[in-house]
């Protein structure tokens, strides 16, 4: 009797493992469509500048990305991320990218108080963006959270 029941349960085993390889092995039918390039003429440029690292994300007007590049990317490590130089060399290759899908012009939203801000900005009108505006986006509190309780000494 155990031992019917030990064989039944290696058969259900080797079955389960037969149909796991089937689906494996299994392709899907059709052809995969082949995905098309975008053109876009016109966009938007984020430059989140931060006190570790500098973020450059360019989308189109809808909100979608384009291209993107950091300074970690770039393959800066450690505190020369925060470099102007570092983030003038993400905000290129990032333009670069973007040029390539036709972007001429953007407007660009300059977020964080971090060294790289001003030297994104030179070098993605250095690339050949046209920039139309620049405007900060930087959050700033209104009056924002309560002050620590003053020290006694």
């Amino acid at each position: 009797m155990a031992g019917k029941k030990k064989q039944e349960k290696r058969e259900k085993k080797a079955r389960a493992k037969a149909q796991m390889q089937q689906v494996a092995k299994a392709k899907p039918s059709g052809r995969t469509k082949k995905a098309k390039k975008r053109t876009v003429q016109t966009g938007k440029i984020f430059i989140k500048a931060t006190f570790n690292n500098t973020l450059i994300t360019i989308t189109d007007l809808q909100g979608e990305v384009i291209a993107w590049s950091s300074s970690g990317r770039m393959g800066f490590k450690g505190s020369k991320k925060a470099t102007p130089y570092a983030s003038s060399l993400a905000a290129k290759t990032a333009a670069g990218k973007a040029m390539d899908m036709g972007l001429t012009k953007a407007s660009i939203f300059a977020q964080g108080v971090g060294s790289g801000r001003d030297a994104a900005i030179r070098s993605i009108d250095s690339a050949g963006i046209f920039i139309e505006t620049i405007k900060d986006i930087t959050p700033l509190p209104h009056n924002g959270p309560r002050p620590r309780k003053p020290r006694r000494v």
